[in-house]
């Protein structure tokens, strides 16, 4: 059994500024996400240049800030948004929702995918494979917070959150880490290398996120205001990742019905 280090939030202040380690780790994915960006484009013989990712991870990271808080307010926390609504714009405190951000970044795209005269899908393929560095990022930032804990367990690797109670509990931010983030950037990485069937790496990103995301929710303490929301076992977070499942199973269904 282990104890969760008692991380101070605040990485260090300049001034009356305080610098967030929630925030530093969005830092760093977007800016992991800008090299491999540019990686990419310099094998994309002429198709992406570097101006271009560069507005990808701009718009991309407004998409991802706005889009996420809105959505975690929306979809977790509705009752303190109108209680409030200051609350929307203090990211720093934590609270961010994929499903949100992910709204957040296909608005973006679709504008991009019009600024740079591409198929909507051009883009999207190329971008998501940049994705789960930022979502690896955001679990740690997630981890050192003390949120989003596990549920009750035996299991020898347990961990107790002192912030929340003695019990042992899943880390399972350190799961979606380990899932979101390092696996499932090592496949769509792999898979994306070769040319490959338009929306087929968007599709498989989407199907990965899904059931990545579905299968971790049984590991992850349900949302306290919500608790379980459907079939008195499913969250939210596995009542919102169904329809990225499905519809990555129907975009690679689509997809085979195209020639490169």
């Amino acid at each position: 059994m282990f104890i969760h280090p008692e991380i101070n939030p605040v990485a260090f202040q300049v001034g009356p500024v305080s610098i967030y380690w929630y925030g530093l780790t969005y830092l760093v994915g977007f800016l992991a996400a800008w090299w491999l960006g540019n990686y990419r484009a310099r094998l994309s013989q002429g198709a992406w240049n570097g101006d271009q990712v560069s507005d990808v991870i701009f718009y991309g990271a407004l998409g991802v800030v706005i889009g996420g808080r809105v959505g975690y307010m929306l979809f977790y926390d509705f009752a303190g948004l109108i209680a409030d609504p200051l609350s929307l714009g203090r990211t720093w405190q934590g609270g961010m929702s994929f499903h949100g951000g992910l709204l957040g970044v296909l608005i973006a795209l679709w504008f991009l995918s019009r600024k740079f005269k591409k198929p909507f899908f051009a883009v999207t393929d190329f971008v998501v494979p940049l994705v789960p560095i930022g979502l690896g990022a955001g679990r740690i930032g997630n981890f050192i917070n003390g949120e989003l804990w596990g549920r009750v367990t035996d299991a020898p690797w347990a961990m107790i959150f002192a912030r929340v109670d003695a019990l042992a509990r899943h880390p399972s931010q350190l799961y979606e880490f380990f899932l979101e983030g390092v696996l499932m950037f090592i496949i769509l990485w792999w898979y994306s290398a070769s040319k490959r069937l338009p929306m087929r790496v968007s599709a498989l990103f989407l199907m990965l996120y899904g059931a990545f995301r579905f299968l971790v929710e049984f590991f992850r303490e349900p949302d306290a205001a919500l608790g379980f929301v459907a079939l008195n076992w499913m969250s939210m977070g596995q009542l919102l990742s169904l329809p990225l499942l499905l519809l990555g199973m129907l975009l690679w269904y689509r997809s085979g019905k195209q020639v490169l």
